[in-house]
Parts: C-alpha cells; sequence; structure tokens
C-alpha cells in the first residue's frame, strides 16, 4: 500500500517561530487535506469594522470527522513514539468538556459580570470541573509538543503572595503535576514536567504580570513551540521567551485528569471567572483570533451554556447552573458615582436604602421612608479654645476625622473612635479661621487660613500633607496670606486649584484674593489669579453643566458692609464676573441641587454703616436664597429669611426630604440664639421644621457613619462644639 504524502503547508499559519508540524510520511488518514482544514472554522463578520472574530460553529472536537485529534502522527496509542499534530486539527473545547451535566450540583455557576457570562467554582467542589485526559487523548497520550492554550477570563484581586490555578493536568494516582497555568498578583506561571535520564522535574515558564487584576475581561493566547513561549494579551504585542529548557516532545498523560480552576484541591482554587479555554493542537491561535472589535472577548469556541443573546439562554440551558450577576455593592459612607462605578450598588445602612450609580448620581432602589424626627446631643466636644471653622473629612484606610480651627496658638484634629470624636493631632496655628481638606491623586492635603501672623510678624498660612507612614499631617508649604478667612479646592479639566479669601491687610479690606494652580513639576501651588475682593469672608466653587463658576462673599468695604459679593466664571482660562449681588457682612455661600434645580444660598451677618448709628437690630436681617434661571441665565432671588447674625449655611438629606440649618450667631443683645434647622416643602420653599440652642454658632458641618447620620457646629464663644445626632424614624 503506497503512503500518502501530507498535503502541502504552504499559507498554513503556524505562528512564529513555529516549523512546519508534518515534514515526513503519514499513515493513511492521519493528515486530512485541504478540504477538511476550509471547513474547520467560520468567520464571524463584524459589519463595518473590517476585522473579524473566528467562531467555532460547534464543539468540533465532538465531531466524527475529527475524530482524529486526539491521534499522534506516527499511529495509535501502542505505536506512537512522537506527537506531530496536523495544523488543521480544529480547536479542543477544555472547557465545555470540563462541564458537568449538573451545574448546581456539580458547584457550577453561571455568572454575568459586565454583560458577559462566565463560570464560577466553588471552593466546596475543587473537582467539578474536571475529567479524564483519555475523553480527548483517546488514540494516543502523548501532549502534542506544539500547541496554544487560548482563555478568557476575568480575574479578582489577589495578596501579594497568593496563587491561584487557571488549569492543571494531574496524574490521578501520584498526584504529579504534568501541566498547569497559574497567576499571581504580578505573574502569569506556565508550568510542565520535564525528564532524562537523571530523573523528573518541573519547569516554569513566567511572564511578568499581564495586568489582569482591573476587574475586566481578558481573553490570554500562550503559543508553545519546542523552546519558545509567547503570551499575547487582548491581541496586544505578544511578551516572548526562549527557555533552556524546551517544552517535552513525549509529555505522556495516561492515567492524568484535567482539572480546570484548581490543582485537584481547594488550595490555590481559581476564584474568579473563566469563560473561554481552547486547546488548539499545532499552530499559534493568535491568527486565528486577531485582529477582533473586543479583542478582550475574542472567540474560538466557548460552551453553549455561555452562548446566545444575554438574558434570554436559548433551550433554557443556563437554567442546568445557578444563574447569578457580579454584583459589586459597596457599603459603609457615601462613595463617589463615576464611570467606574457605573451600575454598581451602595447600600447605605444608616438610611436602610440601596442606591444605584447612574451617570454620575445614587438613585434610591430600595429605602425605607425615612424621616427626620428629632436632633439630639451625641457629643460635648471640648477645645482648647474657641473654634471659628471645622472640617469633617475621611482618609481611606484611617478613618473620620474634624479639624478644628481654634483662635488661640494650637487647632486641632479629632478622629472619630468608637462612636465620638478623640483627640488625634494638635497642630500650631495663628488665629486660625477654617480648614480645608481636598486631595490631589492619591495625595491628601489640609490646608489652614492663619488671620494673625506668627510670632515674627510673619503672615502665612499653611498646607499640610498626611504622612501614611506617620498616619500625622506634617507641613508642606506656606502661603503668603493676609488675614486670611477661608480656603477653597477645587479641580477643573483634570488641575487643582487653590482659592484663599485675603480678608484684609492692615486696615484696608480692599485688597485681592488669590487663586492658586498646583504645578505637577514643582509639585507646589503657584499664584495663577488675583481677584480685587472686599473683606473677603468665604469662596464657594461649583458647576453648571460644562460651566465653573467660583463666588466670593464680600464682607466688609472699609466703611460699610453693604457690598456686592460676586460670582465669577471660567471662561478663556481664565475667573471671569458673572453676577453681582448686594449682601449685608456676606460670611458664607452655599451652593445645593434640588432635583434639576441649582440653589445658592448667603448668610448675610450685618448690616453697618461708619455715617449710621449703630442698632441692636442690624443684626437681625435677612439672608437670601438664589435659584438659577437658566432661560435668563443668572440666578434671580427665591426666598428670604430672617436670620440673626448668620455665619454659615448647610445644607444636607435625610431620606427624601432636604434641608437647611444655618449659623445664628448674635441677636445684638446675647450669643445665646437659636439656629434652624429648614426643611424644603417645595413650593413653600424652606419651612423651620427645628430650633437648636447654640452659643455663639460659627460654622455647621454634617457627615455620616454606618451608625447614622449627625451635625456638629463650633462655637466662636465657648471652647467647645457639639455633636448632634439626628434622630430618624
Amino acid at each position: 500500500m503506497e503512503v500518502p504524502q501530507c498535503p502541502s503547508w504552504t499559507g498554513l499559519a503556524l505562528g512564529r517561530g513555529h516549523r512546519p508540524l508534518c515534514p515526513r510520511p503519514m499513515q493513511a488518514g492521519m493528515c486530512r487535506g485541504p478540504r477538511q482544514a476550509a471547513t474547520a472554522q467560520k468567520t464571524l463578520q463584524d459589519p463595518g469594522h473590517g476585522a473579524s472574530c473566528p467562531r467555532e460553529a460547534s464543539p468540533s472536537w465532538k465531531d466524527t470527522e475529527s475524530r482524529d485529534h486526539g491521534s499522534c502522527r506516527d499511529g495509535g496509542r501502542d505505536t506512537c513514539d512522537r506527537p506531530h499534530w496536523t495544523s488543521d486539527l480544529r480547536p479542543l473545547d477544555i472547557l465545555a468538556e470540563a462541564l458537568p451535566p449538573n451545574g448546581a450540583a456539580g458547584g457550577i455557576r453561571v455568572t454575568q459580570a459586565n454583560g458577559v457570562r462566565g463560570l464560577q467554582l466553588s471552593a466546596a467542589a475543587p473537582h467539578a470541573m474536571s475529567f479524564p485526559a483519555s475523553r480527548i487523548f483517546f488514540q494516543c497520550d502523548l501532549f502534542p509538543e506544539e500547541f496554544s492554550i487560548v482563555i478568557t477570563l476575568k480575574v479578582p484581586s489577589l495578596p501579594p503572595k497568593k496563587n491561584e490555578y487557571l488549569f492543571t493536568v494531574v496524574m490521578e494516582e501520584s498526584d504529579r503535576l504534568l501541566l498547569g497555568l497559574r497567576y499571581s498578583p504580578t505573574r502569569l506561571h506556565f508550568l510542565f514536567l520535564s525528564q532524562d535520564a537523571a530523573g523528573a522535574w518541573q519547569t516554569r515558564v513566567t511572564f511578568r504580570s499581564p495586568a489582569l487584576m482591573d476587574n475586566q475581561w481578558h481573553t490570554l493566547v500562550l503559543a508553545v513551540s519546542e523552546g519558545s513561549f509567547s503570551l499575547t494579551t487582548d491581541c496586544g504585542v505578544p511578551a516572548d521567551i526562549m527557555a533552556d529548557v524546551p517544552f517535552p516532545a513525549t509529555l505522556s498523560v495516561r492515567g492524568a485528569r484535567f482539572f480546570i480552576g484548581s490543582r485537584k484541591r481547594t488550595k490555590g482554587l481559581f476564584t474568579g471567572l473563566v469563560r473561554q479555554l481552547v486547546l488548539l493542537p499545532g499552530s499559534d491561535a493568535t491568527a486565528r483570533l486577531c485582529p477582533c472589535r473586543s479583542p478582550e472577548l475574542a472567540v474560538l469556541s466557548i460552551p453553549p451554556v455561555l452562548q446566545g443573546p444575554l438574558g434570554k439562554p436559548e433551550d433554557n440551558e443556563v437554567l442546568k447552573y445557578p444563574y447569578e450577576t457580579d454584583l459589586k455593592v459597596t457599603l459603609g459612607s457615601r462613595p463617589p458615582c463615576t464611570k467606574m462605578e457605573d451600575a454598581q450598588f451602595w447600600f447605605d445602612a444608616s438610611r436602610k436604602g440601596l442606591f444605584l450609580c447612574v451617570g454620575s448620581q445614587w438613585v434610591s432602589v430600595l429605602a425605607a421612608k425615612e424621616k427626620l424626627d428629632y436632633v439630639e446631643e451625641h457629643q460635648s466636644l471640648f477645645t482648647d479654645s474657641e473654634t471659628l471653622g471645622i472640617e469633617v473629612f475621611a482618609i481611606p484606610e484611617a478613618g473620620l476625622f474634624v479639624a478644628a480651627a481654634n483662635r488661640k496658638a494650637t487647632s486641632a484634629i479629632y478622629k472619630w473612635t468608637d462612636g465620638k470624636f478623640a483627640s488625634y493631632q494638635n497642630i500650631p496655628t495663628h488665629q486660625a479661621q477654617s480648614w480645608r481638606h481636598f486631595t490631589i491623586g492619591k495625595k491628601v492635603f489640609l490646608a489652614v487660613a492663619n488671620f494673625e501672623p506668627n510670632e515674627k510678624g510673619q503672615e502665612f498660612s499653611v498646607i499640610y500633607k498626611w504622612s501614611h507612614r506617620k498616619l500625622r499631617f506634617t507641613p508642606y508649604q506656606r502661603v503668603p496670606t493676609h488675614s486670611a478667612r477661608d480656603w477653597e479646592a477645587f479641580e477643573m479639566a483634570g488641575e487643582h486649584f487653590l482659592a484663599v479669601a485675603n480678608h484684609r491687610e492692615g486696615d484696608n479690606h480692599n485688597i485681592d484674593s488669590v487663586i492658586y494652580k498646583w504645578n505637577p513639576r514643582t509639585r507646589l501651588f503657584e499664584a495663577n489669579q488675583t481677584i480685587a475682593t472686599s473683606g473677603a469672608y468665604d469662596w464657594e466653587f461649583f458647576t453648571v453643566g460644562p460651566y465653573s463658576f467660583l463666588a466670593v462673599a464680600n464682607a466688609f468695604n472699609g466703611t460699610s458692609t453693604k457690598v456686592h459679593s460676586h460670582l465669577y466664571v471660567w471662561l478663556l482660562g481664565s475667573f471671569q464676573l458673572f453676577q453681582a449681588f448686594l449682601t449685608f457682612g456676606a460670611a458664607d455661600w452655599e451652593v445645593f441641587h434640588i432635583g434639576e434645580r441649582v440653589f445658592l444660598a448667603v448668610a448675610n451677618s450685618h448690616s453697618y454703616d461708619v455715617e449710621m448709628e449703630a442698632r441692636n437690630d442690624s443684626y437681625v436681617i435677612n439672608s437670601v436664597i438664589y435659584e438659577l434661571n437658566v432661560t435668563a441665565q443668572t440666578f434671580v432671588r427665591f426666598q428670604e429669611i430672617t436670620t440673626c447674625s448668620a455665619l454659615d449655611w448647610e445644607f444636607f438629606s435625610v431620606g427624601e426630604d432636604y434641608f437647611l440649618v444655618v449659623a445664628n450667631s448674635f441677636d445684638g443683645n446675647t450669643f445665646l440664639v437659636n439656629s434652624i434647622i429648614y426643611r424644603w416643602q417645595g413650593y413653600e420653599g424652606f419651612v423651620a421644621v427645628h430650633s437648636l440652642p447654640t452659643f455663639g454658632c460659627r460654622d455647621w458641618e454634617t457627615f455620616r457613619t454606618a451608625a447614622g447620620s449627625y451635625l456638629v457646629y463650633s462655637s466662636a464663644k465657648e471652647p467647645r462644639s457639639r455633636v448632634l445626632k439626628l434622630r430618624t424614624g
């Protein structure tokens, strides 16, 4: 009988550096011709994009036509001495072969993450995804010398020294590892058994981390050809390694078993999601997968249970397995809602509510109807002296803090510990007026506004930086200021700014306040723009759509508190005047949103003119809430509220209700006056609902913990601030 020759290899893509696989005659039927090769795959065209993603028409290793996939070039199980796999063999869907018929009992779950289905293993059943190697190596038990492994997966974050197995081939009796792929936070390891006359040992080929732990899907192609090992991630640039020890030409898998996501034991069990695991004998699979419109999800062959339109599995096949979606629920205080958190959930234990991140807003999905019943004192926070301003902030992995700006030479930072604020750090200041917390990247800063010069007559305010090593704030930058009242930190187009409210220089209140800009090269704030102000007391930054605004509260021009405070808009690289408001000793601006409506509230403290006779009732005046009229492109007067030398507004919400609390400090006769909480009542505007006894109230802040919602206010007339708890029902 004449032995037929192998078909021509001209034009067959064998991959980078791969030698032809059929250089000498074969036994009849062992090397298929061009017809079979042409039918091995079909191409799914991506209309309008040029690139295509190959996909198998079916799990072809089960087809009668391709039952020789487990065969070696030189004969069957009893006669082969060296495997040479033909390049036209179809992919072997290892994942589909390993799927148990009863997914639920087998500990397998179908999970949807980022709109894509994958399989998740159970730690209680590390053997669930396994099958004997003889099932696919039925004519020859030698593993191919040249092959590709294609795997699509979504991996979790791991501790630094932890490893997880993606798949292994293990001897059932001796538990010896013949072949495997595992990963760690920084490495991907391909393991195989090597042996010679001296004995056997395990060889490891290591690739540096392909950056898998980003909560996204990725497709890896590991191509092996003798001593050449290549790893391609998401159709990117391949990482090639020429190893001293080649992959063995005669690796027998007789008596071995494939394990998906484990090494036959719970330790090292894969805790992520796997969507595709394919063995392609004889060639580099990259040419079949790439280019592709979605390279992170390039498909060679996936199990039917993971195919079909999302949410509508064909023939109810997905129901054989517990089906769930990848659902991340964040606990604790309100997290940011950005593109990264889109479609993720946040559970607010204090409000007993579940919220969904949509666009840039947290939307209530399920919540108990929470209502503010009453306010009770939670803590008397004793300070070194009277406190003019407070700032509540959180530092990741460090905790919740409040910074108190004290009138005397030392200000303090307190940390929330066991449900109350406890002294944490003292910082020297010079009649501090306020603190401002802000971040730049991972850097955490705290800026203090000093009103008086130091003992050497030097006048400056200080920016402090959080030391992750010392767990304390340390001086970072001195900034020249003039009786500074307030700092405002904000970001525009990826650039960071700080605005200082300079109140006066000597007896001159009509001076420039300064906007500083962060220089990434020098890592310092540098003066960027000056704005003329009159006894500036407060800055407030906010955005409306694509526009950025900065409002200044002007309190005194040297002769009168009846002065215009100004609103500026960012245009052509600088802040330009947008609108002027007539105010009376303006001490604070507060911007807030209710639905699509934008409001701006000013705290008026005193109606005074040097030419008029001093009157006690000049402190009891109206503060004003303005609303943005989008059509007129201006803020219009919405509501006037009578206040007693108001120094601060604070906006907050409880459940579906919105509130404003005012810091009333003096009624012309006494500093012991009530500060008022107003509730939003739609057409009626803000209506007084709670009256809180305060003494020289200067500043309000609101914050949340797992135990509930709180208000804290500072007193400019006694060395004690108070923390109040909002009781809800």
